[in-house]
């Protein structure tokens, strides 16, 4: 999302200045007893090499920003706005940007005893500190909470974290239990095509992005894209358009206290109606009272 994609522009570009290393930069957010709320902003790139890392406790990550391969053993997913990185205690991963520089991502870090009590009370029977998945694709379900955390980086409300990773671990844990994985890697070449067309959208979401110019940029026929972008990102081309700008709409209203009209053109849509119907949709209530809900929760 452009608003948030500030933090990792200003340090791509104070890695090329000093010639540094790609790494990953935690700030803290907030912690409490058994979990931790980071905001981690990456700055390797495709000359920087994989290494291989290891989750020291249970790990949600909400990608915010940019796009990156994420690996576990023989499996790979491509990581992008709106997407959720799962790790697993003692799981070991890489991760890669062969194909763009940069990433941001909320980290939500849980201690194993600690996350196992939430499963317990979300209803997951023996508590599930392990996943069975690396991620999850962007979906309605979890889209209120993205919004409010990437507001939250913003600045402009304060966030509940724990509040957060508490709504973020539940649902999560009730997603997976409905996952059907897709089975088969892509090819190195998909995963460019993808990843271009990923971060065109990230820098305007608001743009005319029909799928024959998406297929376009991308080099592909319509019907190979359409197959190969929802296989990758778990989402359509045109369910992740229209994710991106409402999760763009929202940070918006949050953080701006300009008319609803206006944020409804700013963000692509070409008439309010059309706006605030999608908007109920995806977010269950209208935009202004979207805005009052998390003004008023502070």
């Amino acid at each position: 999302m452009a608003k948030l994609a500030v933090e990792v522009e200003r340090a791509l570009a104070r890695r090329a200045l000093t010639g540094a290393p790609g790494r990953a930069m935690p700030r803290l957010l907030a912690r409490g007893d058994g979990w931790m709320a980071t905001d981690v902003v990456c700055t390797s790139g495709p000359q920087d090499r994989r290494f291989e890392e290891r989750h020291s406790s249970v790990s949600i990550a909400i990608v915010v920003s940019g796009s990156f391969e994420y690996g576990a053993g023989r499996n790979r997913e491509l990581m992008t706005p709106g997407s959720i990185l799962l790790g697993s205690p003692g799981q070991g991963f890489e991760c890669g940007h062969e194909h763009g520089a940069g990433d941001r991502c909320v980290s939500f870090h849980y201690a194993p005893e600690y996350f196992d009590e939430l499963a317990v009370d979300a209803g997951a029977r023996g508590g599930r500190a392990r996943f069975r998945a690396l991620r999850l694709p962007p979906v309605r379900a979890l889209a209120p909470l993205i919004a409010r955390a990437c507001t939250g980086l913003t600045g402009s409300v304060p966030a509940p974290w724990e509040e957060l990773g508490v709504r973020l671990a539940a649902r999560t844990l009730r997603i997976l239990g409905r996952l059907t994985p897709v089975a088969g890697a892509a090819s190195p070449s998909a995963v460019a095509r993808v990843t271009r067309s990923v971060r065109m959208i990230e820098r305007q979401p608001e743009a005319a992005l029909a799928l024959g110019r998406l297929a376009r940029e991308a080099g592909l026929s319509p019907y190979h894209f359409l197959r190969t972008f929802r296989r990758l990102t778990g989402a359509t081309p045109h369910q992740y358009v229209l994710r991106t700008r409402l999760r763009e709409a929202a940070i918006s209203l949050s953080a701006e206290p300009g008319r609803i009209l206006d944020v409804a053109f700013d963000s692509g849509f070409g008439d309010v109606s059309n706006f605030n119907h999608a908007f109920r949709d995806e977010f269950g209530v209208s935009p202004r009272v979207y805005r009052s809900q998390v003004a008023g929760r502070g």
